[in-house]
């Protein structure tokens, strides 16, 4: 792997400055301070905030496939898969202490703004969905699947949302070891989506 771009320098600070400060708060300048280029250099690169935008929620779709093919591998199983989507909650703790979720709160920024990429960071909720609804039908539970995967991005997205609120670390893992848990008896046969 080659050494990083000027410009993939640029996307990843804005990455990061868009998780911790917003969209909206993050100026260019602030891009340009994180990377120590000049204005005019960061002006080569992007001529508008919405452009950095756009090359944001690509390297975010990007590093989501990524993480969605090697929770494949680590994951073993369907089961197993699953439980690596749990347990982000976990591995993301410290982050999402202090800033939420970064697929929830772009998409939620994006929504008060009417922004019109908006459309665009819903998209890393379809990825997730549709990973998650491919993991219940592999677990055989295909007539269920999509209404499954949506419960589960919904309980964890919620439990992001507490859990930057109230910051309580034993919150979290409760609710991981439950969602476990509901899994547990979704493999089962135990649960129902349709009887919840």
């Amino acid at each position: 792997m080659g050494e990083m771009t000027t410009r993939d320098r640029i996307v990843e600070a804005a990455d990061q400055l868009f998780y911790q400060r917003g969209f909206e708060h993050t100026s260019f300048a602030d891009i340009a301070d994180a990377v120590r280029i000049s204005r005019g250099n960061f002006y080569y690169h992007f001529k508008s905030k919405d452009e950095i935008l756009d090359a944001v929620i690509a390297l975010r779709f990007a590093n989501t496939k990524k993480m969605l093919a090697q929770w494949e591998v680590d994951g073993g199983d369907p089961a197993g898969r699953i439980r690596c989507f749990i347990k982000i909650l976990i591995t993301n703790q410290a982050k999402i202490r202090l800033y939420g979720c970064p697929v929830g709160t772009l998409s939620s920024e994006l929504a008060k703004l009417g922004h019109a990429a908006q459309a665009d960071a819903n998209d890393l909720f379809t990825l997730f969905h549709r990973w998650l609804k491919g993991q219940f039908v592999a677990l055989g539970r295909e007539n269920e699947a999509d209404e499954l995967a949506m419960h589960l991005l919904a309980r964890s997205q919620g439990v992001a949302t507490l859990f930057n609120a109230f910051q309580d670390d034993a919150f979290v893992e409760a609710e991981v070891s439950q969602m476990c848990d509901w899994l547990d008896s979704v493999i089962k046969g135990e649960t129902s989506i349709k009887s919840e």
